[in-house]
Order: C-alpha cells, then sequence, then structure tokens
C-alpha cells in the first residue's frame, strides 16, 4: 500500500516538522518513505508545503500532482490542495483557520480546530501535532504509538522539554476525530 500526503500552511505552523515526522515514523515502521520540503521565500510567514509517501513497497517518484491525504492548516493551502486530493482520498482541515466547507462529495473531510487543541493541551505552536493526530485518527497510515516514539526521538535536542505536551496534543487530536474508512 502507498500513501501519499501534502501538508500545507504558512511557515512557521510546524508543517515541515509534521511531514518530517511522518517519514521518520515510516521508516521506523519499517516502511519505505520520501519527504520533499518546499517554502517560499520566507520561512515564517511565507507559504510552506511538504510532500510525504509511505509505502511498503518501493517509491517511484517523490513528486504527487494529486495526493490520497492534504493537510491544510490555512486559507491559502485549503484554497489550493482542496481541488487536487485524489478521489476517495482525505482532506484534513485546521477549522481553527479555514473557513467554508467544501463541495467535494468524492473524498473524505475532517474539520479539526487544530489551534484550538494545540492550545488547550501545550501551545499554539503544537498545531501541527493536532493536525497529525487527526489524520491518523481518520486514515491511520502508520499506527499512532510509532508516530508517538518517532516524535520522542527526533524532536530536535532544544525542543526535548516539549514532548510530553507535543503527544498530549497529539492523543487529543486523534480522540476527539470521528475515524473515516472509505
Amino acid at each position: 500500500m502507498e500513501t501519499s500526503i501534502v501538508i500545507a500552511g504558512f511557515g512557521g505552523q510546524g508543517v515541515l516538522f509534521a511531514g518530517q515526522l511522518l517519514a521518520y515514523a515510516g521508516m521506523d515502521a519499517g516502511k519505505n518513505v520520501t519527504w520533499i520540503p518546499s517554502y517560499g521565500p520566507e520561512m515564517r510567514g511565507g507559504t510552506a508545503h511538504c510532500i510525504v509517501i509511505i509505502s511498503d513497497e518501493p517509491i517511484g517518484a517523490p513528486i504527487v500532482s494529486r495526493p490520497d491525504v492534504a493537510v491544510a492548516l490555512n486559507q491559502p493551502s485549503y484554497d489550493k490542495y482542496e481541488k487536487r486530493v485524489k478521489s476517495g482520498g482525505l482532506l484534513v482541515v485546521n477549522s481553527s483557520l479555514v473557513e467554508g466547507e467544501t463541495k467535494r462529495t468524492d473524498i473524505d473531510v475532517v474539520q479539526v480546530p487544530a489551534n484550538s487543541i494545540a492550545e488547550e493541551w501545550g501551545t499554539a505552536k503544537m498545531m501541527n501535532m493536532a493536525a497529525l493526530g487527526a489524520l491518523l485518527a481518520a486514515r491511520p497510515v502508520l499506527p499512532l504509538d510509532t508516530v508517538r516514539r518517532a516524535l520522542a526521538e527526533h524532536l530536535p535536542a532544544g525542543k526535548q522539554h516539549l514532548v510530553e505536551a507535543n503527544l498530549k496534543v497529539l492523543a487529543h487530536a486523534a480522540q476527539v476525530v470521528t475515524p473515516i474508512y472509505t
């Protein structure tokens, strides 16, 4: 099985780290993975996205135009990727920052108040973990425990004091989202 994921938002929302975390967790689970980061001219406040592919088989190409899953952390990302999600795919929307609802009936949509969950269980900067928790609840492309371990092992040294709070945000978001299977 192969799953392509695009995570998109503003620089500073943890877009690239969320994708990198999925890639590390995929490697830890013995999967084939790719992680391709991309960001605009400004790291903080500019646009950023990354492509992650997690597969049981070798990956043919790391670039994806129609992902299986898109995570939109802000309005511009929603506007761009909502129409690109593959039919039968999943769109995870940060409802704290994104207005509007998709008219598409061929994809599953999960609305998660990522900023609100992050502020309640940690800090607003952990909203990327809330989005990942929602993604993994709706489409368990990797076991949540594998992602938890990868988070503890790969969070940069200067951020290790935030591991427990990040784990709480990840777990809480996974609990409040109703899993969707197509």
